[in-house]
């Protein structure tokens, strides 16, 4: 399921592009935000058929081995044991899968470059030479290996990231999370079940309408929370203060306003690590004095409520 980690970095950048549109409205917004969250599930069952491709070209290079005029012993005698991995087999074969891809037009023809590139770094990959020299031959490691290849060789193949871009520009950044999404996919599946279980968009049906209230709030607050962010400022040239962070902030406090079930140390917490990974070097430090500060007065001032145990 998509993560709430994965939620507020969508809605951080549903602010940047409307403080940077102009003309966009709160209503147009929203609406690209949740374009952008169902895209970044729509990956999820992407990336769950590439591996099946992968192992389709694996399958053809044996072929073409196999029908040469003059094959050797090796093209003969070929090692099967990736082209017939059972899961990779499930995942070629599952109804549910491929009634998905249909539905929502996914396919990875056309990208045969990035398949044979695909192909030739995972043979050099450690993780696969090692499974291709075992002789044992379980369903658990043939699961291993998909969810290897998804953790292990994915995220960092640029290739990969350029056709993602390429086919949709609302992926961006998403690739981590959905690589974890599918890895866990196929660890769950299990030997003696024919249909794969995947996992749901959201953990909880209250995490969309997270993502639009703090949407909303962050928006329409965004003058307010500005001016308290500008307050807090004393010794901090407000002038080089990057907008991201900035943006960041205010979405930071806006979650601590609007949601008194989600402890105090989980929002500083998520927005700390968000301004590390799209911000400068220096803003996690940043993020983490002046959402601290920001926070417990307003939390002093009552403007901020916490309820429920261990949530202040």
């Amino acid at each position: 399921m998509l993560s709430r980690r994965l939620l507020r970095t969508k809605v951080v950048k549903a602010v940047y592009a409307y403080t940077q549109c102009e003309g966009m409205t709160p209503v147009a917004a929203e609406k690209n935000l949740v374009a952008s969250v169902n895209c970044a599930y729509d990956l999820y069952f992407h990336l769950l058929a590439l591996v099946p491709e992968i192992a389709e070209y694996a399958a053809e290079r044996i072929r073409i081995g196999e029908n040469k005029k003059l094959p050797t012993y090796e093209d003969l005698h070929p090692n099967r044991k990736f082209v017939e991995n059972k899961v990779v087999a499930r995942l070629a074969e599952d109804e549910g899968l491929q009634a998905e891809l249909k539905a929502r037009k996914l396919s990875w023809s056309g990208h045969r470059d990035l398949i044979v590139a695909l192909y030739n770094a995972l043979v050099r990959q450690t993780f696969y030479q090692k499974y291709m020299a075992s002789e044992s031959r379980s369903f658990k490691e043939d699961a291993q290996l998909v969810s290897d290849i998804y953790m292990l060789m994915l995220e960092e193949f640029e290739p990969l990231e350029t056709v993602l871009e390429e086919q949709s520009i609302l992926w961006n950044d998403d690739l981590g999370y959905l690589l974890t999404m599918a890895s866990r996919t196929v660890l769950s599946v299990r030997e003696s079940h024919e249909a794969i279980k995947f996992l749901p968009q959201f953990k909880n049906e209250e995490d969309l309408e997270f993502a639009k209230v703090l949407l909303r709030n962050s928006i329409g607050g965004y003058e307010r929370i500005g001016m308290m962010i500008d307050n807090t400022m004393s010794n901090w040239d407000i002038e080089r203060v990057a907008l991201m962070d900035n943006i960041i902030l205010v979405v930071g406090i806006a979650e601590a306003e609007s949601f008194a079930s989600i402890p105090t140390r989980v929002t500083l917490n998520e927005y700390i690590d968000i301004a590390k990974y799209y911000s400068t070097n220096s803003s996690g430090g940043f993020i983490n004095g002046i959402l601290d500060k920001v926070i417990s007065r307003l939390t002093e001032e009552g403007k901020i409520v916490k309820s429920g145990k261990g949530l202040l």
